[in-house]
């Protein structure tokens, strides 16, 4: 069988009025003619409030009634609105949602914090590579220049050295135009002793060839004769092999003199050998200065690269921190509404018992 339904008359005209079996706020009026039975009984305050007496101070109380029911009426609605499970829930759905984007937005500030941190990481590595590569190459650099300096010096030293050879030759082929001066001179002296001593070995042979006839009686003078005509040939042949020796001097000092011209051209082509090795070896010096210049300025860029990562991977730290302490702040903010939905869910709990406590509410007098 089904419970009987509680009901309570109604304010104005004294009719049953069924009541909710939850716990709430009692209906005082008629229900089921549009609110008719309300604005009648407030239309007779309306018209009492100002009547003296009992009946004026009645219906300005029950005015205040009406009121404080519409004010438990909005309050009870806000209550239900905020307080109720559904209402909970969806604030904590909302504080959750609030942690979460809040959270999350902490982790990609972090995420993002930790990027920058380890890219600043990476280009300070890379940095410090190209750093150290740049000190090699300046080593390097620093290295040719040495060596283009000692290979210039010992240019410089060579093309000395050439230059003495060459004016050595010099002197040399001086020298040897002189002795082959002096050769031919001396061979053409020898020719002309020689011709000299022809023409008197044809003087002699003539006088022998005219004195024949007197052979026989001037034997002394004939062999005198013939010991000079030896003598003669004697002296005729030395003086030819004697011209032959001067024309051999002549054409061994004509040869030297020609060696000495090719040593003297080859000295001077080593020598501008040489000072072409000088002009390349201060051309590689120069380049390796322009090198070593351009090493110091690359190594400049990159302290300048280097200290600006640097300062890029402090400032990351810094966000890190920050980051550290804004997620900090956003977990004690989550716990925070996690000890208000707790607080709000015990309000709530505690309001409903007091309302299910509450006791209904007395009917007022019908003022006839």
């Amino acid at each position: 069988m089904d419970a009987p339904v509680e009901t309570r008359p109604c304010t104005h005209c004294g009719k049953p009025v069924p009541q909710r079996a939850a716990a709430g706020r009692p209906f005082r009026y008629c229900r089921d003619n549009d609110g008719a039975c309300q604005k009648a009984s407030r239309n007779v305050r309306m018209r009492h409030r100002n009547a003296p007496g009992l009946a004026g101070q009645v219906s300005r109380a029950w005015e205040v009634v009406d009121k404080l029911d519409q004010a438990v009426q909005t309050l009870t609605e806000a209550l239900h609105a905020d307080l109720s499970p559904a209402g909970v829930e969806r604030q904590v759905a909302e504080v959750r949602a609030e942690t979460a984007a809040e959270v999350a937005a902490a982790q990609a500030e972090r995420d993002e914090a930790r990027r920058d941190a380890d890219g600043a990481a990476e280009e300070l590595v890379r940095a410090q590579q190209a750093l150290a590569a740049a000190v090699r190459e300046k080593e390097r650099a620093l290295a040719e220049s040495a060596h283009a300096a000692k290979s210039a010096a010992a240019a410089g030293e060579l093309a000395a050295a050439a230059d003495a050879a060459r004016e050595e030759a010099q002197r040399a082929a001086t020298a040897a135009d002189a002795l082959r001066f002096q050769a031919e001179r001396d061979r053409d002296t020898a020719r002309a002793e020689a011709a000299a001593m022809r023409q008197e070995r044809d003087a002699a042979r003539q006088e022998r060839d005219a004195d024949r006839r007197q052979l026989a009686e001037t034997v002394r003078e004939r062999d005198t004769i013939r010991v000079h005509a030896e003598q003669v040939s004697r002296a005729a042949a030395e003086a030819a092999e004697q011209a032959d020796a001067f024309r051999a001097e002549g054409e061994a000092a004509a040869a030297a003199a020609e060696r000495a011209r090719t040593e003297a051209q080859t000295a001077r082509a080593a020598a501008d050998g040489f000072r072409a090795e000088a002009e390349a070896a201060n051309a590689n010096a120069e380049q390796s200065r322009a090198r070593l210049a351009d090493a110091e300025v690359e190594n400049d860029r990159i302290s300048v690269a280097l200290r600006v990562a640097r300062e890029a991977a402090a400032s990351a730290e810094d966000r890190l921190a920050d980051l550290g302490v804004r997620l900090a702040a956003a977990v004690a903010d989550r716990d925070a509404a996690q000890a208000r939905v707790a607080q709000l869910s015990g309000q709530v709990s505690d309001l409903a018992s007091a309302l299910a406590n509450l006791s209904p509410a007395a009917p007022a007098p019908s003022a006839n």
